[in-house]
């Protein structure tokens, strides 16, 4: 549990010096595309650790008979493919540098996305991979699982309470930034 908490905490501390000091942007020589997708891999390969983690652990948990029926591994199966569903094509939507916190890095979207999946969920990498951990959890019929899972989605809805004020703070200052110079640009017709 405590290694999701820590990932998190990583990814939020550092996107956020990226964005107030350009801390990755510096360590990539003032390339910020460059240090994006370097902290997007750091992001992509913490987090299969952290999955190799669960996995394993849930391995050494005992397990529970009625999460052991074949009604429960559909359920599982489901789970675990929406979760996904939701994750690539989050992805997809996104793009690599808007997926892995791009914008702390200056590179914006040009406009929200309202496609699918956000017009399922406004977080669906968090929510794609919460169930993505239940579905495994019910897949090997481990409580601990569920529970994990649990601590997962409070890390995520903390997070979330960050990042979507914060977020919403830099695409509102591009807004107000972009509304200057065009009125700055009638005033000097």
């Amino acid at each position: 549990m405590r290694n999701r908490a820590d990932t998190d905490t990583f990814d939020s501390i550092v996107a956020r010096q990226e964005y107030h000091n350009k801390v990755l942007t510096k360590l990539f020589g003032g390339r910020s595309q460059a240090a994006c997708y370097g902290l997007a891999a750091t992001i992509f390969l913490l987090g299969l650790v952290r999955d190799g983690l669960y996995e394993r652990a849930l391995r050494h948990q005992p397990s529970y008979p009625l999460l052991e029926t074949t009604e429960a591994k559909y359920l599982a199966y489901a789970l675990i493919a929406s979760g996904n569903i939701l994750v690539i094509s989050s992805t997809l939507a996104l793009g690599i540098t808007g997926t892995f916190l791009g914008d702390y890095f200056g590179i914006l979207m040009d406009s929200i996305v309202t496609g699918f999946p956000f017009n399922i969920t406004d977080a669906p990498m968090y929510h794609g991979s919460t169930c993505s951990f239940l579905g495994t959890a019910i897949l090997y019929g481990k409580p601990a699982g569920i529970l994990v899972t649990l601590w997962v989605f409070v890390v995520y809805q903390i997070a979330l309470s960050y990042e979507n004020p914060f977020t919403a703070g830099i695409y509102a200052k591009r807004d107000r930034e972009r509304a200057a110079i065009k009125g700055d640009s009638k005033k000097s017709r």
